[in-house]
């Protein structure tokens, strides 16, 4: 069991990487004005395995990243029908970006939980997660999640609506 349990560790932690990864690479296009379909569809496919993965890990009651998890799999099924759907026509284009904006931020909110709890220099600041340097972190990462999403809904006017299915 522990060898398996290892490896599903690792399938869910490079998942997850590859979902924020292709996340910020969607982020900067965004800004760009640009529209880059297999970063998107590689953003919005990793995250949502990353969700599902999680529910499957041997634990016997519901946790916070349980709640992240559904989240997740709320917001970014609206991104993905304003995105291949509604192709960003009128108000579609900013639920898109915020809304998968949303989902990055919720994956990457969980990477920097993990972070704190496994990377020893980490923990040793803040082993409870309640501690001021674990707080600050997060609330400095909310505050640029906000203000890049703001950016990229002002700035995200691509020249082309998205290939169907893309």
């Amino acid at each position: 069991m522990g060898v398996i349990l290892a490896g599903y560790t690792l399938l869910h932690v490079v998942i997850s990487l590859v979902g924020i990864f292709s996340g910020f690479v969607v982020l900067f296009g965004m800004l760009g004005s640009k529209l880059h379909d297999g970063w998107t569809g590689l953003f919005f496919t990793a995250t949502v395995l990353t969700s599902v993965t999680g529910f499957f890990f041997p634990v016997h009651h519901f946790m916070p990243s349980h709640a992240l998890g559904i989240l997740s799999l709320l917001i970014l099924p609206v991104a993905m029908y304003g995105l291949y759907g509604r192709r960003l026509a009128g108000a579609w284009r900013w639920i898109y970006v915020v809304t998968a904006m949303m989902g990055q931020y919720l994956n990457f909110f969980v990477l920097i939980v993990q972070s704190f709890m496994k990377i020893p220099a980490l923990h040793s600041l803040a082993p409870t997660q309640t501690e001021q340097p674990f707080k600050v972190t997060q609330l400095i990462v909310l505050i640029l999640f906000v203000l890049l999403t703001a950016a990229a809904a002002i700035r995200f006017h691509p020249s082309r609506a998205p290939a169907t299915g893309a």
